[in-house]
């Protein structure tokens, strides 16, 4: 009862959250946050994403 996610979505949402993981590694943040982000992302990987472009850590 998931959604599932397929085709180039599923290529796009890949690279879009291989990005933001690298992207969330180089922050100056936390490595507690830098974890959470990461799990988040992971463990959620459409939601994850939007709310890491949304609240994620910044620079």
């Amino acid at each position: 009862m998931g959604i599932e996610v397929g085709g180039f979505f599923g290529l796009v949402l890949l690279v879009l959250d291989v990005m933001a993981i690298v992207k969330t590694i180089q922050s100056h943040a936390s490595t507690t946050a830098k974890v959470v982000w990461v799990v988040a992302i992971l463990l959620l990987p459409l939601l994850g994403l939007i709310l890491w472009f949304l609240f994620g850590p910044k620079g």
